[in-house]
């Protein structure tokens, strides 16, 4: 692995120049290296970080990956990583005109780490310098402590997807209220709602109030606001007073609940855990909104890439070679997803849409297919509005507010259903739904959804840990729960439960739909258990809790 040469960094800064000229935001130091396939393959397993901690999975998975070569070897053109600054990787054999393709692609990532907000925890820290000093604590660690370390690490990753990410990254940057005090939260959130109980209307007529003093009586307006209503309800600011010095309880997630709470961990011969579990959940954080995002940072490199390439004059009489790869990494599969096509072309419909005013209220009155195809109100407000999404947006979002059935019908797309043909003894795939609904549910189901899992406080005395799965239709993996919760009650260093849902049947409905070819095709009715794991002294018992 080395820096890229002098000719190819040139390269490099031109495509910065004409990336920002676009618009991309981006830092101006950036670090770029020569790999050949076989690095990539030993980087993977660290997730590209190579001064991440060593761990003997690594090695199973790089062990995997050569063998995975050796039969089918393939090209991987980049990988970027977000640190400070941020590193990006690129194959030893590729042109020059191919680089620049892959530049834009790049700098179109680095764009999205930079600015969009729910990488915001990352923006201030060098997490490769972060981790080449973890990866030196535990390995000294090792020396003293052996296997126990593998151990604990194996422990914890059995966790670390039950990270507090979203608590974690609304303290990060938050920006203080401008418009809105702690007093004025206090009074509509809770004092109007909870405590007076007024009917909607009176509410409606509260904001009515609240905004009617701020056009009249500009920065003093809220403080008239509330002179006004400590006439109607004087018992509002003592209670108000009262909320302030209440502490708010801290919400953990698991591993830091364990981290701050075992007794086990916190024992002066193991306190050395500790270390090792918060280098495990820190890592688990910082990776979080990729795996968030990957559909929107996937679709906005290759929106970028094509764009920018199309229109660099270093490329002339290689738009062939172009076309052949750019169609092979965001060609749309007819069954399966491919999230650089997908999140490319929701980028440009959003684009289109905006330009031609079509987010809008007179828009979403129009019927006729004819008139909605042609509808153009000239906002030209498309490039703005792709920017803003890229900023503000996750996969869960974008997906959920953009694909609608304009997109679906657009791009011909559709869920595809899979029976059985049992004369041919072979499974063939079919149409099942052209329905904008169908097709985002599809999307959704296959987003990044971590359980969440919320610990209780210790009723029982018992020095038991008790886990509460706050159920969402979407049952625990059963294979991965025993050896979890093992790993959860050793660090706990006490019995532990797991309050879940689970599946007790599956029967068709007995309602056919419509693509339904035989009673196979039914939707099915679940009906689901509360039930309770326990785990203790290493062995795994189950009760049902209730019908």
């Amino acid at each position: 692995m080395e820096l890229i040469n002098q000719h190819t960094k040139s390269i490099m800064e031109g495509c910065k120049e004409r990336a920002r000229d676009a618009g991309l935001r981006f830092g101006d130091e950036t670090l770029e290296y020569i790999v050949t396939n076989r690095d990539l393959l030993e980087l993977s397993p660290k997730i590209m970080i190579p001064t991440l901690y060593d761990y003997w999975v690594h090695d199973v998975e790089v062990l995997k990956e050569k063998g995975k070569y050796e039969l089918y070897p393939g090209n991987p053109y980049e990988t970027v990583i977000n640190t400070r600054p941020a590193i990006s990787f690129y194959n030893d054999n590729n042109p020059d005109w191919l680089n620049v393709m892959i530049f834009y692609h790049v700098l179109a990532h680095i764009d999205f780490f930079q600015n969009n907000l729910f990488f915001r925890h990352t923006w201030d820290d060098d997490f490769t310098g972060q981790a080449l000093s973890d990866k030196r604590a535990i390995a000294k660690l090792r020396a003293d402590k052996g296997r126990w370390v593998d151990y604990i690490i194996e422990f914890s990753r059995g966790a670390d997807n039950l990270v507090g990410y979203f608590d974690t990254l609304s303290k990060v940057h938050a920006a203080p209220s401008v418009s809105q005090s702690a007093r004025l939260n206090y009074y509509f959130d809770v004092f109007l709602q909870d405590v007076r109980k007024i009917s909607i209307g009176e509410f409606v007529k509260e904001i009515q109030a609240y905004n009617t003093n701020l056009h009249d009586h500009g920065d003093l307006g809220e403080q008239m606001f509330f002179s006004d209503a400590a006439v109607k309800y004087p018992e509002f600011e003592a209670m108000f007073q009262k909320s302030q010095s209440r502490v708010p309880e801290r919400r953990m997630d698991v591993l830091q609940y364990l981290i701050d709470h075992s007794d086990f961990v916190n024992k002066e011969e193991n306190r050395w855990m500790k270390l090792v579990m918060q280098v495990v959940r820190n890592t688990s954080l910082f990776f979080q909104p990729q795996i968030r995002t990957k559909i929107m940072n996937e679709g906005w490199a290759s929106y970028w890439h094509e764009t920018l390439f199309l229109r660099d004059d270093r490329i002339r009489s290689h738009e062939v070679e172009f076309a052949r790869v750019n169609a092979g990494v965001t060609s749309m599969p007819r069954v399966g997803l491919n999230p650089y096509a997908l999140g490319m072309r929701l980028f440009h419909y959003v684009e289109n849409m905006a330009e031609k005013g079509k987010f809008s209220y007179d828009f979403e009155r129009i019927q006729d297919q004819l008139q909605r195809k042609h509808y153009d109100a000239e906002t030209h407000r498309g490039r703005e509005a792709i920017f803003q999404v890229r900023e503000n947006y996750s996969d869960f979002t974008f997906i959920n507010a953009f694909v609608d059935q304009d997109f679906v019908t657009r791009n011909n797309l559709f869920v595809a259903g899979r029976r059985l043909n049992e004369e041919r003894m072979v499974w063939e795939y079919y149409v099942k739904s052209r329905n904008a609904e169908d097709y985002r549910q599809m999307l959704l189901d296959t987003l990044y959804h971590p359980p969440f899992i919320e610990v209780l406080p210790d009723r029982r005395g018992n020095n038991t840990l008790y886990m509460v799965h706050r159920f969402e239709e979407k049952p625990l993996v059963n294979e991965f729960i025993a050896n979890t919760m093992m790993g959860i009650e050793y660090l706990w260093g006490g019995p532990v439960q797991l309050e879940t849902s689970d599946v007790v049947s599956v029967t068709p409905s007995g309602v056919k739909s419509d693509a339904a070819k035989s009673t196979k095709d039914y939707p099915p009715q679940v009906k689901w258990q509360r039930m309770v794991y326990t785990m203790e002294n290493r062995k795994l018992s189950k009760k049902i809790t209730e019908g």
